[in-house]
């Protein structure tokens, strides 16, 4: 199971390599901390919108995204 990716309003999470959004059997939507399963500071599920983050790291692009470069 994949989990999908664009964490609506979740300020700092939606641009985060270690957030992901996961959709529960009623359809409610949260977001993921991926750092919570190997650091106590991080909340598994953060209150949004998170505005500062020790753990915040840019999510990278995917290769192709970034359009043609001369």
């Amino acid at each position: 199971m994949t989990p999908s990716r664009r964490v609506g309003a979740g300020g700092l999470c939606a641009d985060c390599a270690h957030a992901r959004e996961v959709t529960s059997a009623k359809g409610a939507s949260f977001v993921l901390c991926g750092l919570s399963r190997t650091d106590e500071r991080f909340a598994k599920y953060p209150r949004l919108p998170v505005l500062a983050c020790v753990g915040f790291e840019k999510l990278e692009e995917p290769c192709g995204t970034q359009g043609h470069q001369r």
